[in-house]
């Protein structure tokens, strides 16, 4: 039976949107100045070597909501033990495989029911709404619990670039069908790791480094 026109469709309740957060917003001034100092030293070495101007980097994050549900996917630091209370969903080292034993040098991914991303409201030209398919929307649910959890800032399944937050989106994006050859970051902006998310979402399903949920 079609749904009246007064009425929505289970399908219209459907939406996954990005946000694109600049690097090292929401952090306090100490970490914010070693954020944008090393984010613009990383930024210089690769358009130097890219032979391109420097961009402005930004950090991707989704929302998800499908009928009576909403959640958020993110990657960030890992603040305490309590992540299911955040719905992590998988954790792994940053810069080195030893530096994860230190809670410090651990990232987690959450796909957090009812959750925020505490830095939306610095998000430029967001959010940007990437598809209302109810059926994409949730096989990228799903596939959030089968995301890789290699190093962060390095290249361990070999895709050419690092794995990083961008990453975990994009692959999500791809894994899910929602594809990623729409999705640009701001004017003049880059996503580093994005490229990464998107090579690792067509390899074969490995068993990944790192701490499941």
């Amino acid at each position: 039976m079609l749904a009246s026109d007064n009425e929505p469709s289970e399908q219209s309740t459907a939406a996954v949107r990005l946000y694109w957060i600049p690097l090292g917003a929401g952090l306090d001034v100490v970490r914010l100045n070693v954020a944008r100092l090393s984010g613009k030293v990383f930024e210089a070495v690769s358009a130097l070597a890219q032979q391109r101007p420097p961009c402005d980097l930004y950090h991707a994050a989704l929302e998800v909501s499908v009928p009576g549900r909403r959640f958020v996917i993110e990657m960030t630091g890992a603040p305490d033990r309590h992540g299911c209370e955040r719905g992590v969903v998988c954790q792994g080292a940053m810069f080195a495989p030893w530096l994860g034993r230190f809670r410090l040098f651990r990232y987690e991914v959450r796909c957090w029911p009812g959750g925020t991303i505490p830095d939306a409201k610095y998000a430029v030209d967001s959010p940007v709404l990437v598809s209302t398919d109810i059926g994409k929307a949730r096989r990228l649910l799903e596939a959030a619990a089968a995301i890789p959890a290699p190093v962060w800032g390095r290249d361990q399944l070999r895709t050419g670039e690092m794995w990083n937050s961008n990453s975990v989106v994009s692959w999500l994006l791809e894994r899910s069908g929602i594809g990623t050859e729409h999705v640009r970051p701001p004017r003049r902006g880059r996503a580093p790791g994005w490229a990464a998310g998107v090579v690792a979402a067509a390899l074969r399903p490995v068993q990944e480094p790192g701490k499941r949920r």
